[in-house]
């Protein structure tokens, strides 16, 4: 892709390498189905890592630059350049999608700061919450005006309007405008409502990606879904297999096992270790 021209969306060929760098070359008509399947096949074949903040490559937030990211130099991101990736060939693909910012729970259970995490609402016959970024999340995506508990393979969750919002006495509960995505009873991110363009995350970004309070600037990572629906992570030089029941092993790699473990367990091909 030519970044010098105007960007104004997937060409025919570069959604269709886009499909096939996730495995599925011929996607049906939008729907919820549809839907699921590619964004489990993208949470199959994508990586979520932090590796460029470690390489000294630049975190570009512009359409063209995250695709050719992704499908040119098959690589992975973190949630603004994933989701921001995934919009664009949902876009391609017919889909009514939206950018919402989400703040991030700390251990203690504290959100975060405004545009901590990108997700997507994609409007078919109702809206959808839709996630390739976020590391170990829900495998499918989430009905958004669904107020129970919704069963997916990764877990239980539940989308709670926050109490005390922003709200006028008329307003019910359902019409919050924060809702806290919570998994297995655990808040994971309190997601706004209000659709932003990609440049509103293009600070928090820059912050996520050279602060030293950021964790992303403090160790590297790369982690994708495995196929007996579990993780494989390359924390640092330690690979880490979780299983789905949430059994865990680890091993201590040494930097050309690191290398290798790059390149068989998620495509990426490394001159030298990031860090």
């Amino acid at each position: 892709m030519d970044h010098d021209e105007p960007y104004r969306g997937l060409t025919p060929a570069v959604r269709d390498a886009y499909l096939a760098r996730i495995g599925l070359p011929e996607p049906g008509r939008p729907s919820p189905e549809e839907l699921a399947r590619l964004q489990e096949a993208h949470l199959r074949a994508v990586p979520f890592e932090n590796l460029s903040i470690h390489l000294g490559e630049p975190v570009v937030l512009e359409p063209g630059a995250l695709v050719a990211k992704l499908v040119t130099r098959r690589r992975g991101g973190f949630c603004y350049e994933l989701n921001g990736a995934f919009a664009e060939l949902l876009r391609s693909l017919g889909y009514r999608v939206s950018l919402l910012a989400a703040r991030v729970f700390d251990p203690e259970q504290r959100p975060g700061p405004p545009f901590d995490h990108l997700a997507l609402r994609v409007d078919l016959d109702e809206p959808w919450l839709v996630d390739v970024g976020f590391g170990r999340f829900s495998r499918h995506p989430l009905r958004l005006d669904e107020r129970g508990r919704q069963a997916d393979p990764h877990g239980v969750f539940t989308l709670a309007p926050v109490a005390g919002g922003e709200q006028s006495d008329e307003q019910s509960d359902e019409q919050s405008d924060e809702l806290d995505v919570v998994m297995d009873g655990s808040p994971q991110y309190r997601l706004g409502l209000r659709p932003y363009p990609l440049a509103d995350f293009v600070p928090t970004c820059w912050w996520q990606s050279t602060s030293p309070e950021s964790h992303f600037t403090r160790s590297t990572t790369c982690s994708l879904l495995a196929a007996d629906g579990g993780r494989i992570t390359l924390s640092g030089t330690r690979l880490i297999r979780t299983g789905p029941a949430g059994d865990r092993t680890e091993r201590q790699l040494t930097p050309d096992e690191a290398l290798a473990a790059y390149r068989t367990h998620f495509g990426i091909a490394l001159d030298r270790l990031p860090g």
